[in-house]
Parts: structure tokens; sequence; C-alpha cells
């Protein structure tokens, strides 16, 4: 029986996609640079490509959050930007901005008090605290780990032994991690001898060694899992 959820959040619970997008634009317009949705697609590889480096303890966070801007920047030729100013307006626009994924607000206020909740995110502490309060969904959270203030990033062994230092259920199989990405979520749970369930897009394939005990393409087949586990 699964007592308790570790949910992440970007592309996940919250729409990633349109908050990156979004802040992109933004950001681009104040500091007077024409934006093109080549521009925007390129962004998005480089960016996975860090996040992916960042797992692998390739890079620090800080290498990662100015680094993928710095590389877009040099192949584009964009050039007179102040970099830290633009990438601290970009973390601020993404903390301000949210779009649920499939009720996601909704169903984790169904779930409260039949299983324990917590968020387990990557992300930067303060934008994520700032869009996970603004979209309520820290209401319904027991506790929110978020690798920069943990100190280890998923999908690392310590950073989830951190997490399940302080999650209440003490019995692993009863945990479920629920996520987008087999490399970071499932991997990590996986590694921690947790139960997964991997929130997979229509067009995604698993070509990782990660294998999910669940995979569902809506938010609202987790009561199927909760119901049948």
């Amino acid at each position: 029986m699964i007592t308790t959820i570790l949910w992440d959040v970007d592309g996940t619970l919250l729409d990633f996609t349109y908050s990156q997008t979004y802040s992109l634009k933004k950001c681009f317009a104040s500091a007077g640079i024409p934006i093109t949705e080549e521009i925007i697609d390129r962004y998005d590889q480089i960016n996975d490509g860090y996040w992916k480096r960042l797992e692998l303890g390739e890079v620090t966070k800080a290498q990662l959050l100015t680094g993928r801007f710095a590389t877009l920047f040099q192949e584009f030729g964009i050039t007179g930007v102040d970099l830290e100013a633009f990438c601290k307006e970009y973390q601020t626009a993404l903390g301000n901005v949210y779009r649920y994924v499939d009720d996601s607000n909704l169903i984790c206020q169904s779930l409260r008090g039949r299983v324990e909740q917590y968020v387990i995110t990557n992300g930067v502490t303060l934008t994520q605290r700032n869009k996970l309060k603004l979209s309520g969904l820290d209401v319904w959270m027991r506790d929110i780990f978020i690798s920069e203030s943990i100190g280890y990033p998923k999908p690392s062994r310590e950073y989830f032994e951190r997490c399940l230092g302080t999650v209440k259920e003490r019995d692993r199989s009863r945990i479920l991690v629920v996520g987008d990405s087999l490399t970071s979520d499932i991997r990590g749970g996986v590694q921690a001898g947790l139960k997964t369930c991997w929130y997979r897009l229509e067009s995604s394939e698993n070509l990782t060694e990660w294998k999910p005990d669940y995979e569902i393409s809506d938010l609202h087949q987790i009561y199927g899992i909760l119901e049948n586990d």
C-alpha cells in the first residue's frame, strides 16, 4: 500500500515549457533583443544538456545557471548583455508564472489525508518556493526538498537519503516517486529502493536502463495506481 508520494515539479505538476517560454520572451524583450522560435528551441536543448550534466556531477548549479545562456548567446552571436543580470531576471520570471498539468492542484488536494505528499526538485530554491506558493501546491505538501538547499542534486543517492531521513514513512516499498525524468526522478527512485512512476509524454520513449514500476500519461491515472497497489 502506497502511503507517500514524492512529486517532481517541473514537467510533472507544473508545465515547465510554458513558464520557460514566457520567461525567455520577457527577458529578451527587457534586453531589447529579438527572439525567435529557433532561439527558444535551441535554448531548450542547451538547458536540458546542462541539467543532464548536473545530474552526472559534471557541472555545478552556478555553472549551469550562467553557462546555458553564455552558450546560447555565443551560438547566436548575441553580445552586450549583462549575463548575471539576465540570469537573475530569468529566474525571477520563472518563479512568477505557472500552469498546472492535468489539474495537478486539484489532484494533490484530493489526495491530502489519503497519502503524505512531498516535493522533490532540482530547481533553484527561491524560484521553486515562489512558484509552489503562487500555485497553491505547497499547501498540500508535507515538505519540499530542493536540491540546492540539501546540497546534492537528483538523482544522487545522497539527495534521496537526505529526503528519506525526513519522510514520515519508513517502509520504502510504500513510497512512490512520480516524475517526468527517467535520468533524474526514476533513476534516483530506483537507486533508493522506492517505487517509481514515470509521467510520460506520448512522444517519449524509454531508451535508458531505468525501468519504472508504473507509467502514466495523465496525472489522473495516479488514482488507479493507489487503488490497485
